[in-house]
């Protein structure tokens, strides 16, 4: 990395000088610098407002970049170690998308783990691929779907050599990460493409103790979530390329699907975030991984709860982890994920990233403090000692694997009927169940529905996991295919 030069921030630059011009605005947006609605300036502030601006040549366009942007971009791609990087406002959904359209035809295969983000699965749903699904191991205790396994992705590649790339997520949002070194030059020795959704490690590019990036072990593309862990505005995202992609088709994919008005606000945020990652990312993240093993330790000391992390390792399904993650098993105090997360919402102001059936994640990043640690700490004290109950009534977090029938495209153009949940068990969905975070289908298109699925499906719903993909928004009803 050429850190003299990662001193530079072109596309804030081009903005500040554009400011300074005074420029009349004859373009979109129609607000006008803030001026044409006073209300949405006062909520975010002038300068936020006048730097809402819209394409033009001295401030490049997202489409074809040939000048700041581009210039940002190659930024970008030095202190991530890529050949070239894309920056993209759609969210890491978009990147993912990306990368899944830019190697996968209609009828192609794609090698993968079943927990990835409904992103992949919206994908295949556009492209026509088929998914070729790797069963992960599911932890016994805490319930979560551990990494893809080498020898499992070989078995896979042996029964489906005519697959065009292999999928990993990695770390998962848990944490985990499998041996993605491995499974990349497995990919590779079998001319496949490896595709990494890196959406929770943007700070493994900038880490002296923390799991391999995509980048590193020489992936072809990595979707990467600057906004997550890279401090950069909500919605913006980098698309990392190895130097075997074709940089121009890949282009054409992005903008099959990608805005053509694309927010300074994110791109500026992009900008100036891997400027800042690429100076002082190293130290910063130090600092994260001291704070969250800091949390970990003083969480595993009140009773009930597990903060797990490195001892997960066994150089198999688990062949790293990312100690950023504080991820806390909650029913040894008898409650699930989702009722501390309420819990920590509702009665001591504290909002994490999600909880699920089991656990509860607290993002810590680059923007947290010590003090903010020990409120967290003393909150789950506190639920611990007021709330805990005895646990044997609930239901067990763990990952349910359905039968996949179809590939995802056929039944979700298909015709469907609805049906009331508890009468849809051995017929085939035709929507997306998922709780929302992580994003992870229960059911997607396709899959056979099961009487332990549905039981799955409204204890989340009992427990107050935010249900979403289904065309009734209470859930009482699934779309099936139409038999």
């Amino acid at each position: 990395m050429d850190l003299e030069r990662q001193k530079s921030a072109p596309i804030c630059q081009a903005l500040e000088q554009f400011q300074r011009r005074r420029v009349v605005p004859f373009d979109v947006p129609g607000h006008k610098r803030g001026r044409g609605n006073p209300e949405l300036a006062e909520l975010l502030g002038q300068k936020c407002v006048g730097l809402d601006v819209n394409s033009m040549k001295p401030l490049d366009n997202l489409c074809n970049p040939v000048s700041v942007i581009r210039e940002a971009e190659e930024l970008a791609a030095d202190a991530f170690g890529a050949a070239h990087a894309f920056f993209m406002v759609g969210g890491t959904t978009s990147s993912v998308q990306s990368m899944v359209l830019s190697v996968c035809r209609a009828g192609e295969k794609i090698i993968l783990p079943r927990n990835v983000h409904k992103s992949v699965i919206n994908a295949l749903i556009l492209c026509g691929g088929i998914p070729v699904y790797v069963k992960p191991e599911i932890h016994p205790h805490i319930g979560v779907a551990l990494g893809m396994e080498v020898a499992s992705v070989e078995a896979a590649i042996r029964e489906n050599p005519d697959a065009v790339a292999v999928l990993v997520n990695n770390p998962t949002y848990y944490g985990i990460c499998s041996d993605l070194k491995a499974i990349t030059q497995l990919a590779h020795a079998h001319g496949m493409k490896m595709l990494v959704d890196e959406a929770h490690g943007t700070h493994l590019s900038f880490g002296d103790d923390l799991p391999a990036s995509a980048m590193s072990v020489g992936a072809d593309m990595a979707a990467v979530s600057m906004h997550k862990s890279g401090g950069s505005l909500t919605q913006s995202s980098l698309l990392l390329l190895g130097k075997e992609m074709d940089v121009g088709h890949v282009r054409k994919i992005i903008n099959l699907t990608q805005t053509t008005s694309a927010s300074y606000l994110l791109l500026s945020s992009l900008d100036i975030s891997r400027r800042n990652l690429a100076l002082r990312g190293r130290e910063s993240f130090a600092k994260v991984v001291r704070m969250a093993e800091y949390a970990r330790s003083e969480i595993n000391g009140i009773s009930g709860y597990y903060a797990y992390g490195r001892e997960l390792i066994d150089g198999v399904s688990v062949c790293d982890y990312d100690v950023t993650k504080l991820s806390v098993f909650t029913q040894g105090i008898g409650l699930t994920g989702i009722e501390v997360y309420d819990l920590l919402r509702d009665e001591y102001d504290i909002q994490i990233e999600f909880g699920d059936i089991g656990n509860i994640l607290a993002y810590i990043s680059i923007g947290d403090r010590i003090q903010d640690i020990e409120r967290l700490v003393g909150a789950l004290e506190d639920i611990e000692r007021l709330y805990a109950k005895e646990g044997s009534s609930l239901y067990f977090g763990d990952f349910v694997q359905p039968e996949v029938v179809y590939s995802p495209q056929k039944p979700f153009y298909a015709e469907k009927e609805p049906l009331p949940i508890r009468r849809t068990a051995g017929r085939v969905t035709g929507e997306f169940v998922m709780c929302y975070p992580p994003g992870i289908p229960i059911l997607a298109p396709g899959e056979r529905v099961t009487e332990e699925i549905i039981e799955h499906i409204l204890f989340a719903r009992e427990k107050g996991c935010s249900l979403q993909g289904t065309a009734d928004p209470g859930v009482d009803y699934l779309q099936v295919i139409k038999e």
